[in-house]
């Protein structure tokens, strides 16, 4: 029996939700089953291979993030089968499902797979709240609180991985705050000397 036909099984439940919705809802988390079981993997790859100065402080963070995705796999899964339906947790199942692009191998440095990382819970947020979208239009209140619960956690780490990067483009964002071009940065850094030369000017 092919995966595909695996994911439609339905087991009898006394759920108030029809069979069509349920499967729907199904599909929908054993997709988030299969990006949270990836994501849990690349960030241990992350784990593992990171070095530089903030090493210890970086593979802390990774492994405990990673130790949340792995619960956030349980409670997806748990909850296709309070729905009926049959959980697809393996890893084959994950690399075929999973919509995340492949963790490059190369990399070292810690900035680097911050912003490795970065990239990928960007695509989860996304997706979890696609979810909730989905969930709540079905009428799958519950779900959609599931999907709702954990994307705020994910929102907070997509701001702890950000929070990393930005600091050394804060003095260089245009108005906005977004991070500045090499052109703008080059700018503003050209109009600050240009203001500190002049200040000095002034004082004479």
């Amino acid at each position: 029996m092919s995966s595909t036909n695996r994911s439609t099984i339905l087991h009898p439940t006394r759920i108030d939700l029809s069979a069509d919705i349920r499967v729907q809802v199904i599909d929908s988390l054993n997709q988030a089953v299969a990006v949270t079981t990836d994501l849990k993997s690349q960030t241990k790859q992350a784990h593992w291979n990171v070095k530089g100065m903030d090493f210890y402080q970086l593979h802390e963070l990774f492994d405990e993030i990673a130790g949340e995705l792995e619960e956030f796999i349980d409670l997806l899964a748990e909850r296709v089968t309070a729905l009926g339906g049959v959980a697809m947790g393996t890893i084959r199942m994950a690399v075929a499902a999973s919509i995340l692009p492949e963790y490059p191998v190369e990399i070292l440095d810690g900035k680097d797979h911050i912003a490795a990382l970065a990239d990928r819970f960007a695509i989860y947020a996304k997706l979890l709240r696609d979810g909730i979208a989905q969930t709540d239009e079905l009428g799958d209140a519950d779900t959609a609180d599931l999907y709702t619960e954990i994307s705020r956690t994910v929102d907070m780490r997509l701001w702890f991985l950000e929070a990393h990067l930005q600091a050394g483009d804060m003095s260089a964002a245009n108005s906005n705050g977004k991070p500045a071009t090499a052109k703008t940065a080059a700018k503003t850094v050209a109009k600050t000397a240009t203001a500190k030369t002049t200040a000095k000017k002034s004082k004479k």
